[in-house]
């Protein structure tokens, strides 16, 4: 065998050993690492910017800054349909991310040049547009994905891509820590802007689809049709699709009641802010350290042997121990254990699966229907967890009395989790 030769070969038996990759997928899957890593590195560079803003502004005015960017999304979601509807998708890809590209050079040089007082007003304009980002950005991501990949081979892959996705958050993450202090914010949003250009070069250099439908439609550059509304209008008429929405707002309801008890246990055992600051870095960086490990050489394991309605439920049987155990003790220690198996179950299990979910739907929904769930559904869930905690706390209710109350939504979470996977399957049977 020649040298070329073996180092293919030896590339095949490392991505079937770390994701059950098979030959003629390598490109592809590489090429969507990449794209999601610059594509998040983007986002990392910006929420630190935008967290920053929201500590300018005061927890009083955060709820309203939520509400804002609810209510931005839903306006936005009719606009960004009628794209779908009228480019190819390897066209609208480019347009609607280098749409953010230009919002962000527009806001570095205001905030570079613009006069002071603007800065009441350009604060929570910022914060609302990079926390549509977060969630805009990666949803047209894996829309793509599930439009490029067979569901057997998302099953298999989309663990392994989301590797890149990790890597690039932490990439995001680290060029922030040493350089906000040295280049200031217009430069740090410049830097992202190029990594989302990078992003989009990545799409760009895609290979064909492995959809015989989606191929033929790239190929003959037809748009993927339909209405402005269809994301809206297409959710309230399937079961499938409120299936997911209802997964997703158990998740995010629990996530933003997890947050508020985080601030009550964590708040109460650090009391100055550079302990806290280094206490929640701590559990960022074990979350990282067991997600990319369990994406790399479990999750795509995981969906392939005991498949999608299994890996949906880890997240909700997580979810249900872990309240019910902070409910009854209520200590640093359980919270901690809670936490970091929560979200790196998020990353390495729940956000993958979640994602099988849409390669069985028609090509409308795999990007409007899609992104509609992605940003609006999911804000809706932070705006139901966040005044519920607040009501209950209102009412004299105590945290642990909370995380009690919280278990029981875990336990419909998981049934919504173990239908949607016959769902899947039934519906992958369809197309096949």
């Amino acid at each position: 065998m020649t040298g070329a030769g073996a180092e293919v070969g030896f590339m095949r038996r490392t991505f079937n050993r770390l994701g059950t990759i098979e030959a003629g997928e390598e490109r592809a899957t590489l090429l969507a690492a990449t794209y999601f890593f610059f594509a998040l590195a983007s986002y990392f560079i910006l929420r630190a910017v935008r967290d920053a803003v929201g500590v300018a502004a005061g927890t009083d005015r955060l709820p309203w800054l939520f509400t804002g960017t609810l209510l931005t999304t839903l306006a936005m979601n009719p606009l960004y349909s009628s794209i779908v509807a009228k480019l190819p998708v390897r066209r609208f890809i480019p347009i609607v991310y280098r749409i953010f590209i230009g919002l962000l050079l527009t806001f570095a040089g205001v905030i570079k040049w613009g006069p002071h007082t603007w800065e009441p007003y350009l604060g929570p304009a910022f914060w609302i547009l990079t926390s549509i980002y977060s969630l805009f950005i990666p949803s047209v991501f894996w829309g793509f994905m599930a439009d490029t990949f067979r569901p057997e081979q998302s099953k298999r892959l989309f663990g392994f891509i989301s590797v890149g996705g990790t890597l690039g958050a932490l990439a995001g993450a680290f060029l922030t820590s040493r350089l906000a202090e040295v280049v200031g914010t217009p430069v740090l949003m410049v830097m992202s802007v190029l990594l989302l250009e990078a992003a989009v070069q990545s799409a760009r250099r895609f290979p064909p689809s492995f959809r015989p439908d989606t191929r033929a439609r790239d190929e003959a550059e037809q748009p993927v049709g339909g209405s402005a509304f269809a994301g809206i209008t297409h959710v309230l008429a399937s079961p499938y699709l409120l299936g997911i929405c209802l997964y997703m707002l158990m998740f995010t309801i629990g996530s933003t009641v997890l947050y508020f008890q985080q601030a009550e246990i964590v708040g109460a055992r650090y009391a100055d802010r550079e302990s806290r600051t280094a206490f929640l870095a701590t559990i960022d960086t074990v979350v990282q350290s067991l997600t990319i490990l369990a994406q790399l050489f479990v999750t795509g394991r995981v969906i392939k042997w005991f498949g999608v309605a299994v890996t949906l439920a880890i997240m909700p049987v997580l979810s249900l121990v872990g309240f019910a155990a902070l409910g009854t003790w209520g200590t640093l220690a359980v919270f901690v254990v809670f936490q970091v198996l929560r979200r790196a179950g998020e990353y390495a299990f729940g956000r993958p699966a979640r994602e099988v979910l849409y390669t069985v739907v028609p090509p409308e929904d795999k990007y409007k229907a899609k992104n509609f769930i992605d940003t609006f559904v999911y804000r809706s869930g932070d705006q139901i967890g966040a005044w519920s905690f607040a009501g209950l706390s209102a009412a004299g209710l105590a945290v642990s009395t909370i995380s009690l109350a919280a278990a029981p939504m875990s336990a419909i979470w998981l049934a919504v989790a173990f239908w949607l996977g016959r769902q899947q399957l039934k519906k992958q049977a369809e197309t096949t």
